[in-house]
């Protein structure tokens, strides 16, 4: 194999472990994080998390790829270091948390290494600009991901585009970032048709729209569907209706009790809180219908707890995850929606197999499904299962497509 670069890439997440694995095709790549136990299993080839590509990968292909903790010796001597650490939203700053940005950019700058650093975590608006004048001796470039929840690496092999935002001022930066763009078109299956290389504000923008554009079709659909549920209205027929306009299509189009994850909560936070002065009313609107949306599902789940009249009834909540083929719990939609019926005093039981605790918010866990559709008398579930086939009739769901 020819190892043309030495690459460094801090943060075993999503983002982290599908750039270094694409990378560690054709590159010497060394993935770092602070917690041992994801060091390990990627040394062992497994994935913390669950990615069907990313684990056919780690163990079929013939990766050049070592994982360690983080620790300023491993920045000496490569080329390119890749940021992609947590930056999780704060709502006391109303900002994105960049404090492991920085403390990795304390490091590179102690041990003097001369590597193009790469920041593949979300950032605020205006960050890359302002954190270049603190840490003067590297170039550093900013590349947004575009990557969908347990399938990353899927998507790093296939991507749509590729963004990456430079200096413009500086030939350098241009060609530093044109190097970046190679290597993952490089390791890529499908060539991305579009590199864009762009400034770094205008890349931090397209990544923040591009959320909250999805958020907004997400609850444009959903709110959509609360009108057609109300109204006692079809909203298959009304979605593909509107869908078949070719303007609109049909992806984003499935009815959830809101959208959650990684990504389109926080972005679509952080990118309302970067225009505060800038006139906008939609924007701002996003983050509040995707709340509206979920004490819409709670109202209507305990509207249907009146046909019980004087039973004893118990709810079932099918699964916390975030969305199907996920093991992500942040920011779940329905993780609100139990919240709020657990406020209202009902009674529930979590069927939630990744859990491991045997409750969740002092409500019941349990690991055994069959148990759990004959106990409880109404299901609540995000997403529709094969699994919930034989009490479709118990089943409460706004899903119509069974796909996120």
């Amino acid at each position: 194999m020819n190892n043309k670069y030495k690459i460094v890439v801090v943060g075993i997440g999503y983002v982290g472990l599908s750039n270094a694995v694409l990378l560690a095709q054709n590159n010497s790549v060394i993935i770092s994080d602070i917690v041992k136990e994801k060091v390990d299993l990627v040394n062992n080839r497994f994935s913390p998390f669950k990615d069907d590509y990313i684990s056919k990968y780690l163990i079929e292909k013939d990766l050049d790829l070592r994982a360690t903790l983080v620790s300023e010796s491993i920045f000496k001597d490569c080329d390119f270091i890749i940021i992609a650490t947590p930056t999780n939203y704060d709502e006391k700053t109303k900002c994105f948390n960049t404090e492991s940005i920085e403390s990795t950019l304390t490091m590179i700058e102690n041990v003097g290494s001369s590597a193009t650093i790469i920041i593949k975590s979300t950032i605020p608006f205006g960050y890359t600009d302002n954190i270049r004048l603190i840490y003067k001796n590297n170039t550093i470039l900013n590349s947004p991901e575009f990557l969908r929840e347990g399938k990353a690496l899927y998507d790093n092999l296939h991507p749509s585009r590729i963004v990456i935002g430079h200096n413009q001022s500086i030939i350098t930066d241009y060609e530093r970032a044109s190097e970046f763009a190679n290597l993952l078109q490089e390791g890529a299956i499908d060539r991305a048709k579009e590199v864009l290389i762009v400034g770094h504000r205008e890349a931090e923008c397209i990544k923040l729209f591009s959320n909250t554009y999805l958020a907004m079709r997400v609850s444009f659909f959903n709110e959509l569907d609360s009108f057609a549920y109300q109204n006692n209205l079809n909203s298959t027929q009304i979605i593909e209706g509107i869908s078949s306009d070719p303007r609109i299509g049909k992806n984003y189009n499935n009815p959830s009790f809101g959208y959650g994850g990684y990504c389109l909560p926080k972005d679509a936070k952080q990118l309302s809180s970067s225009m505060q002065d800038t006139p906008n009313s939609l924007i701002k609107s996003i983050p509040e219908a995707n709340a509206i949306r979920k004490k819409f599902i709670c109202d209507e789940v305990i509207k249907l707890l009146d046909n019980f009249k004087n039973e004893e009834v118990t709810v079932g909540i099918y699964r916390l995850v975030m969305k199907a083929g996920s093991d992500n719990f942040r920011e779940s939609s329905i993780i609100d929606v139990v919240k709020m019926l657990k406020e209202n005093n009902i009674k529930m039981l979590i069927y939630e197999p990744l859990l491991k605790d045997a409750s969740f918010n002092d409500i019941k866990v349990t690991k055994d499904l069959n148990m759990f559709k004959k106990i409880c008398n109404l299901i609540v579930s995000n997403r529709f299962n094969k699994d919930l086939i034989d009490v479709r009739s118990k089943v409460f769901t706004r899903d119509i497509y069974e796909e996120n």
